[in-house]
């Protein structure tokens, strides 16, 4: 059985925030209600080329979870869930 790399080339990593539709500015909403404030959770990974070409967007359909690749700390115990598959290339 190959042996697995404890983190893949994501490295350590930092969960960031954005928030949007705060009081007073919500989402107005069909049926008359309005939503907000709204917190998005999101990672990056390496530098943003001068170009700004080399970004792509990952998103989690499927687990619910922000955490795509790396690891927040050394002592964490799992990487993100494609932790194996981001990173330079």
């Amino acid at each position: 059985m190959p042996h697995r790399k404890e983190t893949g080339p994501a490295g350590l990593v930092k969960k960031k925030f954005y928030i949007f539709c705060e009081p007073p500015h919500e989402m107005a909403l069909e049926g008359g209600g309005r939503l907000g404030p709204v917190t998005l959770a999101y990672e990056t990974y390496g530098k943003l080329n001068k170009d700004k070409t080399n970004a792509i967007l990952i998103l989690h359909a499927l687990s619910g979870d922000s955490h795509a690749a790396g690891k927040y700390s050394a002592e964490d115990k799992h990487a993100g869930w494609w932790d194996n598959t981001i990173g330079p290339g």
